[in-house]
């Protein structure tokens, strides 16, 4: 069996008529093509997913009380969040909101995320209310496609080869102060 192989393998080594180089040539522009697809692709859902795990870590944060109750609850709110997103995503390109619902949930549909002329969430500042408070925290980053393959079917139609993941959780605050 191996014996045949390695004449196998030989034969067609020794073979010189190019049939093997046109083959090469027609199939590797797609080949390359569906690769470098299927990585942008792939980075386009981390990111998001990237996104989502940080909105859940920096919202517990303001859950617990943690940030609250330290100096500056915005840095500490911060902190977590680019350690969870910072192995895709570069903290600097997420923008974040939280807001005080007051006691009731029902705000939170009522309050939309604002967004400039180029379709990117601008903030409405940073809130982390206090003890049993209603708080929407909002995250929101815009991926870019480094090829111009996917963004125009993926992207959000603001002509800039990207589009725009955001993530929301609305939550209760724990009752931290007893």
């Amino acid at each position: 069996m191996t014996r045949l192989k390695n004449r196998a393998i030989k034969k067609y080594v020794k073979k010189q008529d190019g049939a093997t180089a046109i083959e090469f040539g027609l199939l590797a522009l797609p080949f390359f093509f569906l690769i470098l697809g299927t990585i942008e692709l792939s980075l386009f859902y981390a990111s998001g997913v990237m996104l989502e795990g940080a909105a859940t870590s920096a919202s517990r944060v303001i859950r617990t009380g943690q940030a609250q109750e330290s100096a500056d609850p915005q840095s500490a709110f911060e902190q977590v969040m680019c350690d969870k997103a910072g192995a895709v995503i570069s903290c600097d390109e997420i923008v974040y909101e939280a807001i005080n619902l007051g006691d009731s949930f029902t705000g939170a549909s009522s309050t939309p995320p604002n967004y400039d002329s180029d379709g990117n969430m601008v903030s409405s500042g940073f809130d982390a209310g206090g003890s049993e408070d209603v708080i929407m925290v909002r995250l929101s980053y815009r991926h870019q496609f480094f090829s111009p393959l996917l963004g125009p079917y993926l992207g959000d139609d603001t002509g800039t080869n990207s589009a725009l993941h955001t993530s929301t959780v609305v939550l209760r605050t724990e009752p931290y102060r007893f």
